[in-house]
């Protein structure tokens, strides 16, 4: 049976449309500090078709941050260990930020309608909390970079707005009040984070939402979005109107799993080398594919009995690096699903040595396709945990986002074993693989913080179902 996967890439849009007086493109910043890349992707959403485009991205590596300066206190780590001082975190963000706005050609105070920031850098971290000292850094870089403060915070009426955009906005009608795309997130009665990297699972469950617009995937609620950066993050979404909650959530190791096995070719750095810097075509021509299966095949249960993939277990203070609170998820009703190598990596190396193995007497193109069986039996296991749990349903919607699980063979490998599952009888329709799902979730979450909403072509609601606008409205009493 041969299924194909739907892959959403997002197209372009020339600077001509966006300069243009009778077409309303809102144009928005995303910035993202991660383990490995840091990224602004800036995007603009056609208001008369509610459908988002790409203008430009920059990507640098996280690990080419500077060092910290005397004085200054390192707050945080990535998951190679590079250390982060909120001034240079500050620095890399305005750096970044005004390199893409100048490669678009466009202005910062004038162009930019709204930015949003993010992190995956949630290793070196203590505790979920903690992570808001990361993000005011990230604040300080885009407001050194000369964004307005208003342009990363919601409204407060309709006359903050840019006048072009007044007409489409629902801000009379219903205010923001924390749901993206109809969705609210998981808070305890002290309302601590439950994983440090909600907010960016928050913002890849939006970004796929959006990206599935255009493979026709209805990627509304119940859905399960999953984002395979280095650390692995993703929610679970109940079906419930008009906002869904959030019911599951993933953390642990995603990227970190193919960059440990590649640090054992010896063809990237022991330390702080990845899967990303091994840029050559990787893929395996049809015939080889046959011949090498069973290999493959050998290679890939072997590195899969070192990854632990369950229910995060009560008492863990971390999971697979990521800061967690179970007992909090429990008292909440959310089950936290995580990934790890060992206990918080402790395997790692095994992995690596299994590189080194398959790399050796196989060679680098027989190593990725290794890496693909892996990373598409993980997402399995991961479903599979959430399905045997009770949180997913025959109508969920499942997306996948992120470099370690939308490259390669990935996704029809991921069709293949999610079709084994049994989980709906027609899965090519209810899968999609999306490109750069934070930076889309950035602009989707920047539109409903302004509540730009396209009735039309809603992003919330349930699957199937109508603009849940009217809804909205009687529940704030409007």
């Amino acid at each position: 049976m041969s299924l194909k996967p739907r892959i959403s890439e997002s197209p372009t849009v020339r600077l001509l449309d966006l300069k243009s007086k009778s077409k309303s493109y809102f144009i928005v910043a995303s910035v993202e500090v991660g383990n490995t890349t840091t990224k602004c992707i800036l995007t603009a959403t056609n208001m008369d078709d509610g459908k988002t485009r790409l203008v430009t991205k920059i990507v640098k590596m996280t690990r080419d941050v500077r060092g910290p300066k005397p004085g200054e206190e390192v707050f945080g780590r990535t998951l190679n260990g590079v250390e982060l001082t909120r001034q240079s975190v500050s620095e890399l963000v305005r750096d970044t930020l005004l390199g893409a706005v100048k490669e678009a050609n466009l202005d910062i105070e004038t162009d930019i309608h709204f930015v949003v920031r993010s992190t995956g850098v949630v290793a070196g971290f203590d505790s979920p909390d903690e992570v808001g000292e990361f993000i005011k850094a990230l604040a300080d870089g885009c407001l050194m970079a000369g964004v307005p403060p208003n342009r990363m915070t919601p409204p407060m009426s309709l006359g903050n707005l840019p006048e072009r955009f007044r007409k489409h906005s629902k801000l009379e009608r219903v205010i923001f009040d924390g749901a993206v795309a109809s969705v609210i997130p998981p808070v305890g009665s002290t309302g601590v984070e439950i994983v440090a990297n909600e907010m960016e699972g928050e913002l890849a469950t939006a970004g796929i939402k959006e990206g599935a617009k255009w493979v026709d995937v209805d990627f509304r609620n119940p859905c399960l979005s999953m984002d395979f950066g280095t650390t692995l993050d993703g929610r679970v979404i109940s079906p419930d109107l008009p906002y869904a909650k959030t019911i599951g959530n993933f953390c642990g190791y995603a990227g970190a799993i193919p960059d440990a096995i590649i640090k054992g070719t010896g063809m990237v750095d022991s330390k702080k080398g990845t899967a990303l810097d091994v840029s050559e075509h990787t893929s395996l021509d049809f015939l080889t594919q046959k011949l090498k299966a069973k290999v493959i095949k050998e290679y890939a249960n072997r590195i899969l009995e070192y990854i632990i993939i369950e229910k995060v277990p009560k008492g863990r203070k971390r999971y697979g690096s990521v800061p967690v609170n179970p007992e909090a998820a429990a008292e909440i009703g959310v089950v936290l699903i995580g990934c790890d190598v060992g206990k918080n990596g402790t395997d790692m190396d095994k992995l690596s040595e299994l590189g080194a193995e398959i790399y050796q007497k196989h060679k680098i193109k027989v190593l990725f396709a290794v890496i693909d069986e892996v990373m598409a039996r993980i997402i399995q296991r991961l479903v599979k945990v959430g399905q045997d749990e009770g949180i997913v349903f025959d109508e969920t919607a499942i997306g996948v986002t992120g470099r370690a699980g939308i490259t390669g063979n990935k996704p029809k490998l991921v069709l293949k074993y999610l079709h084994e599952l049994g989980i709906n009888h027609n899965i090519e329709e209810n899968v999609v693989f999306v490109d750069d799902g934070l930076a889309r979730g950035a602009a989707v979450m920047a539109r409903c913080m302004n509540s730009l909403g396209t009735t039309f072509n809603p992003l919330g609601g349930r699957r199937q179902g109508k603009c849940i606008l009217g809804q909205r409205m009687k529940m704030q009493n409007k």
